[in-house]
């Protein structure tokens, strides 16, 4: 099997994710993942499509994680570890797309707008 490449994207976070055939191996910007993401519910998240599918010895995965925060980071990092897990069997796909891994999160943080301090928020009226 050749290295399937997919990218995943969450908030201002970036994921390239490399996947081979190996032993389960997972390295994030040469880390591994245990020394790049030390909280257990975040590397849950990130082997989440891999346990869905029963493939966490199977594969060897690469990534070049950038921008946001862990978070963000690790569900971009799902989203391109599920769409490279796609590539390399298509009938997996139905089965990550229940779980909603293969949905892009498009929700983002709202631009400030001028004459508001935030957002959404507005300086208080005065009527006098």
């Amino acid at each position: 099997m050749e290295v399937v490449n997919a990218i995943g994207r969450r908030k201002s976070a970036i994921a390239r994710v490399y996947v081979s055939e190996g032993t389960g191996k997972i390295t994030i910007n040469k880390k591994d993942l245990t020394e790049y993401f030390p909280s257990a519910i975040l590397q849950y998240v990130v082997k989440q499509p891999l346990e869905l599918l029963e493939a966490l010895e199977k594969y060897d995965i690469k990534a070049n994680l950038d921008g946001g925060g862990y978070t963000g980071q690790s569900q971009a990092l799902r989203l391109a570890i599920s769409r490279a897990l796609v590539k390399i069997n298509a009938e997996d796909k139905k089965s990550l797309k229940e779980k909603g891994f293969m949905t892009r999160d498009s929700r983002a943080v709202e631009r400030k707008k001028p004459g508001q301090p935030k957002a959404r928020r507005r300086f208080q009226f005065s009527k006098r």
